[in-house]
């Protein structure tokens, strides 16, 4: 039989299907203000960048377990940051980034041919994932919508919407966990970024009573640290379930580099970096949040997260798109994230102070 290219398995890479949009937009006289991807536009701190180079003429392969020195600060952080505490360092393994950990999880789980279960509104990359593996995909904002998943992907703060769970949600799926022995993987990557609602991690004792099974989290230094560009990410959760995932990824030679790993240790024990990149998101996002308000927009969610959900009444999310096009400015349409978002647009804080107050000015004017 003729060999199916995997691709053409896979829905529509979304950024390409916004080729005129972005074209149009970049157009502006004063060219554009592009609020459409999450990737980091301040400077690494000089601390993560030392680590960095101090370690870059090693020479050998690096394990893929990571260093213990490194798994301990993952475990060190994890617990000071978040309150994910009862972990050790057989209960954490470094990523080469959280897409690539998302996007093979199923298979790295050996789901083939199984349930994954999605949010409504979701990162696309859950889906790829579950596609890549032959799986079947549901949406799922609830437990009872879930009914024969294998794997569920939760993810608070939540990309695209910044919405925030509470803590009794996340006990319901924990819950849902032990009655079905699904495993529950929570996209933890904007836990540090809260405005208005204080978001917490499935691996809090609040939320798992001390018991972690079938649990996973997953974390990212491309947020709060900067670090989009080193691909330095981790999971942590139930030991059994790490260690399955690290013989698969063993195997896959899918190791940290390890100039990265020093640096993902100088990021990890240094929470100060984290706290004064938060502070500059949050003046960049009261002053989109004012300025698209008055633009006749409503922001719904958006309690945590590096992004603002935004609505216009009447408007489809490539209406949307479209309007603000016309004004020099490029978001990231709803529908990118599933049905339920073609309503919306994502407008990111990921542009410079300078290039936000140029968008604050098109969007009033």
């Amino acid at each position: 039989m003729p060999r199916t290219p995997l691709g053409s398995k896979l829905p529509d890479f979304p950024w390409d299907t916004i080729a005129d949009v972005k074209e149009r937009a970049a157009a502006h006289p004063d060219g554009i203000v592009d609020l459409s991807v999450g990737t980091p536009v301040d400077p690494v701190s000089p601390s993560i960048q030392l680590a960095l180079s101090e370690n870059a003429a090693e020479p050998g392969y690096p394990q893929t377990v990571g260093t213990t020195e490194l798994r301990q600060a993952i475990v060190d952080a994890l617990a000071r940051r978040y309150n994910a505490v009862g972990l050790g360092t057989e209960s954490v393994l470094p990523v080469v980034g959280t897409k690539e950990a998302i996007a093979w999880l199923p298979t790295t789980l050996g789901l083939a041919d199984s349930t994954v279960a999605i949010p409504s509104v979701a990162y696309p990359t859950y889906e790829v994932g579950a596609l890549i593996a032959g799986c079947r995909v549901v949406r799922a904002d609830a437990p009872e919508d879930a009914e024969g998943a294998e794997l569920v992907f939760i993810n608070s703060p939540s990309n695209p919407s910044g919405q925030v769970r509470t803590i009794d949600e996340l006990r319901a799926w924990v819950a849902f966990a032990r009655d079905t022995q699904a495993i529950i993987a929570s996209d933890e990557c904007y836990l540090g970024l809260a405005w208005s609602a204080e978001p917490v991690s499935l691996l809090d004792p609040r939320v798992t009573d001390g018991d972690n099974t079938n649990l996973l989290a997953i974390h990212s230094l491309s947020k709060t640290s900067n670090m989009a560009s080193y691909r330095a990410g981790f999971v942590a959760g139930d030991e059994a379930l790490i260690q399955e995932l690290l013989l698969a990824r063993k195997h896959a030679g899918l190791m940290v580099p390890g100039p990265i790993q020093h640096a993902m240790i100088a990021a990890l024990v240094d929470d100060e970096h984290e706290q004064l990149q938060r502070l500059i998101y949050a003046k960049r996002r009261e002053v989109l949040s004012d300025t698209l308000t008055n633009a006749g927009f409503s922001i719904d969610h958006s309690e945590a997260g590096l992004y603002l959900w935004a609505r216009r009444e009447g408007a489809t999310s490539r209406d949307s798109l479209d309007w603000l096009a016309q004004r020099g400015i490029l978001a990231a349409p709803g529908d990118f994230y599933g049905p339920a978002g073609a309503n919306h647009v994502r407008v990111a804080l990921t542009a410079t102070d300078e290039r936000i107050a140029a968008a604050a000015s098109r969007l009033v004017s």
